[in-house]
Order: structure tokens, then C-alpha cells, then sequence
């Protein structure tokens, strides 16, 4: 187990440097610079800008100098917000981010982890059906566009629930909703599939044939093994959810990283996008981790090599 979480650890380490590497270099190939924008200040002092924030050097020194900071922590200063750091900046706005696409992430898992067990105990009745279309739908409808919706419904027509920030308990219910409704309505479509495979396999027609309740078998032998997709689907989830958030936060207007990550790519701030990049890279590389270890927790007989 331990050789096998320090050699995912090195090739998560390699993947960095290579995400790192690319969105370093693709990044500024796109034409114009952070300061092009500004045509309220002169050449002069664009120059001036571009040299304080070695700009101006080789685009090979550049790279060099940025993967030093980075190695010893420092993701530098951000070209936009000056004076501030992409490090603090990032510890700023993280928390607001995480502690909404976290309980989106709960949402989903609560949901639509019961959903698809009652759709499959129900195979081909009403209760099925209608599960199965609402599913559909929640897979087609991207958050954005259920942002929308949610916000001219509750927000502006009833004036049910708060349309900005997060000041209350009852501002989390829209942003949140959002997010979870696309995974809630997968995992619910990938639990009813697993769970009707493992329900067809020979262990489970002996168990019936013992006299085993349904409820017993569904939850005791069934679910353990049918649940091995949707932990597999969990790593890709909490990426698409914590890019999603982006903007949906953008639409609400919450205080988190959404909003300067995407400020940061219509301005160009180059720091800012290469250290919200990396984090999103780094936290796929660890929930990955993370599930390749509950695979062995969930089911001993898979061996990690």
C-alpha cells in the first residue's frame, strides 16, 4: 500500500510539472499582455510594469524563474491585484469555493446514491420511469443555465431565497443546487445501471435462493460492489464541481476563487491563472489518489500494484 501511494504521489508530482509546463507556455502564446489593456498609462510605464514583474526577460527566463518560485512555494505576485500575492489570494477565496462545491458534493452522493438504488429495486415500474427522465434531464441541463433559472424563479419572481452572496444559511440553497443537480442526476443513472448488473450475478440469485430478504440483499451484498463506479466517478466530480463553481459564483456573486479566476483570464493575469491551474491540478491528482484507496477499503480483493 505504501509503495503504491508514494509511486501515485511521484506521477502526480510529474503531472503537475507537466500541466504546469503547458499552461505556462500556451499561455503566452495567446497575443497582447496583462498591461496592454491599460491605455490609461503610457508606454513608459507599461514598460515599467513588465520589468518589475520580469516581463521583460526571455520567455525561457521567465519559465525558469516561475518553476524556482513555485518549487519553494511562491506562486508570485498577482499582475492585477497589486500588492497581493496569488498565495494569499488563493487562502482568501479557497474556503468560500470548497465549502460550496463540498456541499454540492454531499448533495449528489445523498441523493443520487439512494435514487439509483430505488430505481433499480423498481426496474420498469413508474418509479423508475420517472427517476430515469428526471436523471435525463439534470444530465442535460448545464449549472449555468439552472443557475439562471433558479435565480429568475426563487430570486427574482417569488423572492423566495437570497440572489447575492452567501450571508445566510438560506443563500447556499440556490449556488448549491446548481451544482449538484448534473452529478445527482449521473451518479443516479450510474448507481441504477451498476446496481442491476451486480443484482443479475450468480451470488446474487444463491443468496435469494437462501431465503435472504430483499432488503438485506440489496444493502448488504448488493450496494458494496455496485457502489465501485460511483466512488471512481467521485475523483472527476470534485474537479467538474470545483470548475463549475466558477461560474456559478460568478452568477451569485459569492466571494470565491470563481470569480478571480475568471477576471483573471479576461485581464490576463498570468500568475493568477498559472496558480488557480496548478491548485485544480493538484486537487484532481489527490481525490484520484484518494479513490484508488478506498477501492481497496471498499473491496479487499482488489490489489493495488
Amino acid at each position: 500500500m505504501a509503495k503504491y501511494v508514494l509511486k501515485r504521489v511521484a506521477m502526480g508530482i510529474f503531472s503537475m510539472f507537466i500541466v504546469a509546463t503547458l499552461t505556462f507556455f500556451i499561455m503566452n502564446l495567446v497575443p497582447g499582455g496583462p498591461f496592454v489593456a491599460e491605455k490609461s498609462i503610457s508606454a513608459a510605464a507599461q514598460q515599467a510594469l513588465e520589468e518589475k514583474y520580469g516581463l521583460d526577460k526571455p520567455l525561457g527566463v521567465q519559465y525558469l524563474n516561475y518553476m524556482n518560485g513555485l518549487l519553494h512555494g511562491d506562486m508570485g505576485l498577482s499582475l492585477k491585484q497589486r500588492g497581493r500575492t496569488v498565495n494569499q489570494i488563493i487562502a482568501d477565496k479557497l474556503p468560500v469555493s470548497c465549502k460550496v462545491a463540498g456541499i454540492a458534493v454531499a448533495v449528489a452522493l445523498c441523493v443520487g446514491i439512494p435514487l439509483g438504488c430505488v430505481s433499480a429495486y423498481n426496474r420498469g415500474k413508474w418509479a423508475d420511469n420517472t427517476i430515469i427522465v428526471f436523471a435525463t434531464c439534470g444530465i442535460a441541463i448545464p449549472s449555468f443555465i439552472s443557475s439562471v433559472l433558479l435565480l429568475y424563479t426563487f430570486g427574482m419572481n417569488l423572492k423566495l431565497l437570497p440572489t447575492t452572496g452567501l450571508n445566510e444559511p438560506a443563500a447556499y440553497i440556490m449556488p448549491v443546487t446548481a451544482l449538484a443537480i448534473y452529478p445527482t442526476a449521473y451518479i443516479t443513472r450510474l448507481m441504477r445501471s451498476s446496481l442491476l448488473d451486480v443484482m443479475g450475478q450468480d451470488y446474487m440469485r444463491t443468496a435469494r435462493a437462501k431465503g435472504v430478504s430483499s432488503v438485506k440483499i440489496l444493502f448488504k451484498h448488493a450496494l458494496r460492489n455496485a457502489i465501485l463506479p460511483v466512488v471512481t466517478y467521485v475523483g472527476p466530480m470534485l474537479a467538474s464541481l470545483m470548475t463549475g463553481s466558477f461560474v456559478v459564483e460568478k452568477i451569485f456573486t459569492i466571494p470565491g476563487l470563481g470569480r478571480d479566476f475568471v477576471s483573471a483570464i479576461n485581464t490576463r493575469d498570468y500568475t493568477m491563472i498559472m496558480g488557480t491551474t496548478i491548485l485544480l491540478a493538484t486537487m484532481v491528482i489527490i481525490a484520484n489518489v484518494i479513490v484508488d484507496i478506498l477501492y481497496k477499503v471498499i473491496d479487499p480483493r482488489i490489489k493495488l500494484r
